[in-house]
């Protein structure tokens, strides 16, 4: 359930205003939790959760046309933060959770980058237009990388501690005399 919850997390703060929340996005760390945590076939509806959350925002909230050859990217990109949960931390460890929060940011700072700078003409299409659009993705990355870093460190943390307090927490069974 508590995957759930994440999405949940997720989703609100995709929609809260970033300004408030210092570019916090639950997004990435979820993706990967909920893979880790929740069967592979469940995988649709995070997906689904987030491909309307971004139409909404980008029709609705933000008055933008919605173009399908710049979104297929990054909607395909959520399921593979699903199946990269699913794949490396289905039994976590601090290594594959540090290569996990690596890897989630860092592909899709490269995949929705690459795919603004080749679909949008904004930059020019040119190696120099391409390094200039990875570069002013740079502070969203970073923002990214360490939203991530939090998100993971905590849904995986918090149980393991936990779970290794608990023997400490849980009452003596030694024989009364």
């Amino acid at each position: 359930m508590f995957a759930y919850f994440l999405l949940v997390l997720a989703v609100f703060s995709r929609v809260l205003p970033h300004t408030g929340w210092f570019g916090f996005t639950a997004v990435t760390g979820s993706l990967l939790f909920f893979g880790a945590r929740r069967p592979l076939r469940e995988g649709l509806l995070p997906v689904v959760a987030l491909i309307a959350l971004d139409s909404y925002l980008t029709v609705i909230q933000y008055g933008y046309s919605l173009h399908l050859v710049t979104y297929l990217p990054t909607w395909a990109w959520y399921f593979a933060m699903i199946w990269l949960g699913s794949a490396l931390l289905k039994e976590a460890s601090f290594l594959r959770a540090v290569a996990a929060v690596i890897i989630g940011p860092t592909s899709f700072f490269l995949v929705s980058n690459f795919t603004f700078w080749a679909a949008e003409a904004y930059y020019a299409k040119t190696l120099a237009g391409l390094m200039t659009c990875f570069a002013a993705g740079i502070p969203f990355y970073l923002k990214d990388l360490s939203s991530t870093a939090v998100v993971i460190a905590l849904a995986f943390g918090i149980p393991a501690l936990i779970h290794y307090k608990a023997p400490v927490l849980a009452p003596s069974k030694a024989p009364r005399r």
